[in-house]
């Protein structure tokens, strides 16, 4: 009785063990379909880290505030505020491909239109490649503009490892 009660145990515990270790796994809900996630799921113990609205460097320094070519066209900036994002999460110790949120804010061109083709093609060089295969959850939002004239693209960015 004793030995069963102890195996009993045993195998309670080990199933219990497991299902700590599977829980503590991010769950990416993917709809293949698309190049965005339908969701994310974060077990808690994950480590977070959330960059703030990040927007590219200038291109042109010379150029004066308000002109378009300061910071570059939506995909210039899109592919500028990726790789800021990339530079901050890897200086605290994360990849691109522990981001698993974006919150990203277009504002028209100088045509009075958005670029929405921009960012898209911008995003596939980061995320959903060879070289990133994850792909993120992500709200993607038109604006009537940022807090510059010259910005087009803003990006909030949430990781998890």
């Amino acid at each position: 009785m004793k030995s069963s009660l102890l195996l009993i145990i045993v195998a309670l515990i080990t199933f219990s063990c497991q299902k700590v270790k599977e829980a503590k796994e991010i769950k990416r809900i993917d709809r293949p379909e698309s190049s965005i996630l339908k969701g994310v799921f974060v077990p808690e113990g994950k480590d977070l880290f959330y960059t703030s609205g990040l927007v590219s460097e200038v291109l042109n320094p010379d150029a004066p505030a308000g002109d378009m070519s300061k910071y570059g066209n939506t995909y210039q900036q899109s592919i500028g505020t990726l790789k800021r994002i990339k530079e901050t999460i890897e200086a605290e110790g994360y990849t691109m491909e522990d981001v698993f949120f974006l919150r990203v804010y277009l504002a028209p061109d100088e045509t009075g239109e958005i670029d929405w083709d921009a960012w898209f093609k911008a995003y596939g060089e980061y995320f959903n490649n060879e070289d990133n295969p994850n792909k993120v959850a992500r709200s993607t939002i038109g604006v009537y503009k940022l807090a510059r004239p010259e910005l087009l693209v803003e990006v909030e960015a949430v990781a998890a490892h």
